[in-house]
């Protein structure tokens, strides 16, 4: 069963397929710039202490981004 979250919502270690960024979201385009697109498989490595930043896996490089920023991606679940 498939099912949908936002990345931030992703529990550590688990992983998913970006279906879309919210259009408007404030950091959309850099989060593209950055290789977060629609089919790309993204994987949640670790949360700070205080719930910011998180750091993920995407197309085999480490990236820190705000919690915020992560709340406008939607992953599909596998």
């Amino acid at each position: 069963m498939e099912s949908k979250c936002k990345l931030s919502d992703l529990s550590v270690g688990s992983e998913g397929v970006v279906e879309e960024i919210c259009e408007g979201a404030r950091g959309a385009l850099q989060l593209r710039e950055m290789g977060i697109l629609p089919g790309t498989r993204v994987q949640l490595v670790r949360v700070a202490p205080m719930g910011d930043p998180l750091e993920i896996l995407v197309r085999g490089y480490h990236l820190s981004i705000r919690s915020a920023e992560a709340e406008q991606v939607l992953v599909k679940i596998d």
